[in-house]
């Protein structure tokens, strides 16, 4: 047996659904970037959308596309571009756009010309996390050059928008005031669009003053808390990915056994004091290579015999937060690094 990462698509909607319920009455963009995060885009968002979400996330515009192309018809926003960007198609299939800077609105009203029809915007104004968007000294020309574009029917402006660092709840409070600085520029230019959004899964489930009209949740849904001191229990999350695999038939040394799964299979490679669940117990981590791990035990393992890597805490297996512990880093990079190779089950 691989890898598999088990998708459980009725934790997921539970997940949305609690989201939606804390971010009431904001509404909530459930962010699929990256494939949802390894856990199959085209599969979760339909289901986040019947949870209670209005609106779908992603980084590029051809993931917007491939959801548009699987007949989602809700608001689809992406807003991380490149030099060659497919704006034409993007304002066609009605996707909105982020835009940081007066290079991307001019990239973005070229091609609305070129249609014939406006593109849908967002303004992005860096609050500091330096993460794209135009710097305050910035913003008043980007604001007056997208009214601009507005009053030529090139484009809509739909919201105003920035990303939090969540560095700190004092970073956090520093940068909402930039946000309201912003947003009072705008104003004073004549735009006030109908969508202001800026808290994702941290600021939008502690800081309410960072709601606005709208919450981008994303890693919190997938069951995996963005905080150091609350677990995803903790926030009445549960585990969508359980990564699970078997004893390897190869042979191992007295007191160890392999599993078929290694660091191509998203177990991470740097992970210092890590376990799997082995028949409902715990066993340390020895060593992880490229499709097989090296794993303590205390009894003797039949090969075949199931192994959680991780999942679902109630079974007692590690939990993905767990793993981003040992090998210091983010739960973000072990799900998404899970469905690399792993082969996806969804249920």
């Amino acid at each position: 047996m691989t890898a598999v990462a088990r998708v459980d698509t009725a934790a997921f909607a539970r997940n949305v659904e609690r989201l939606v319920a804390r971010a009431a009455p904001s509404e909530v963009m459930l962010a699929v970037k990256a494939d949802a995060y390894g856990h199959g885009m085209l599969d979760l968002a339909p289901v986040a959308l019947a949870a209670g979400a209005s609106s779908l996330a992603v980084l590029e515009i051809s993931a917007a596309l491939a959801l548009r192309s699987a007949g989602i018809p809700n608001r689809l926003f992406a807003w991380l571009h490149g030099a060659d960007s497919d704006f034409a198609s993007a304002i066609e299939a009605d996707i909105d756009l982020g835009v940081s800077s007066g290079r991307e609105l001019q990239a973005i009203t070229a091609a609305a010309a070129q249609l014939g029809r406006p593109a849908r915007v967002h303004l992005k104004i860096d609050t500091g996390l330096r993460r794209n968007g135009a710097l305050p000294e910035d913003w008043p020309a980007l604001v007056t050059a997208a009214a601009s574009a507005a009053a030529a029917s090139r484009v809509v402006i739909e919201g105003i928008w920035s990303h939090l660092a969540d560095a700190s709840v004092e970073d956090d409070l520093a940068a909402i005031g930039v946000f309201e600085t912003a947003l009072a520029q705008a104003a004073a230019l004549g735009v006030v669009p109908p969508l202001r959004h800026l808290a994702a899964s941290s600021a939008g489930w502690r800081e309410p003053r960072a709601r606005y009209d709208v919450v981008r949740f994303g890693i919190a849904a997938y069951g995996v808390s963005p905080f150091d001191d609350l677990t995803a229990a903790d926030m009445g999350l549960e585990a969508v990915m359980t990564l699970r695999t078997t004893v390897a038939p190869d042979a191992a040394p007295d007191g160890q056994c392999w599993i078929a799964a290694g660091y191509a299979d998203g177990v991470p490679l740097a992970a210092h004091g890590a376990s799997v669940l082995i028949d409902g117990r715990r066993c340390a981590v020895d060593r992880v290579e490229v499709d097989r791990t090296l794993v303590a035990i205390a009894d003797p393992v039949d090969e075949g015999s199931p192994v959680i890597v991780f999942g679902d805490p109630t079974t007692g297996a590690p939990t993905a937060a767990e793993w981003a512990g040992w090998a210091s880093t983010i739960g973000d990079e072990i799900i998404t690094g899970a469905g690399a190779r792993a082969r996806r089950e969804v249920v």
